[in-house]
């Protein structure tokens, strides 16, 4: 028997319950906080609300009943595999609208008037 994801399980199992897309979004929304924590994403809560309404925004228009099902599944996956850590900080960062960091990777170049100071606290 294959291995599942419980989230995912669960979301078949709820089958037509009233509105999984709203049951959906309250899960990721409770999650947001401990998400910004487990990955040390230093972005208001505010912020990464408003991008994963973005997300639900962007399918907003979507009525096919299967094809809502398998969003709303695929949302449960998500949200499963990010709590687990099967993503990168830059895969989470990417999802969350491009929020992107610039100080991460960039924090380590030095120009050639680079100070003693500058080399030092590079490292």
């Amino acid at each position: 028997m294959p291995v599942e994801l419980q989230l995912a399980l669960k979301a078949r199992q709820l089958g037509k319950l009233a509105n999984p897309v709203a049951r959906l979004y309250r899960s990721v929304a409770k999650e947001i906080p401990r998400v910004l924590t487990i990955y040390d994403i230093d972005m208001p809560e505010v912020e990464a609300r408003k991008a994963v309404r973005a997300h639900f925004a962007k399918n907003a228009h979507i009525k096919d009943d299967r094809v809502l099902d398998m969003l709303v599944e695929k949302g449960y996956m998500d949200l499963e595999e990010t709590l687990l850590q099967h993503k990168q900080r830059s895969h989470l960062l990417r999802t969350l609208d491009g929020y992107v960091d610039q100080s991460g990777a960039n924090r380590k170049i030095l120009g050639k008037d680079a100070t003693f100071d500058e080399v030092f606290n590079r490292i």
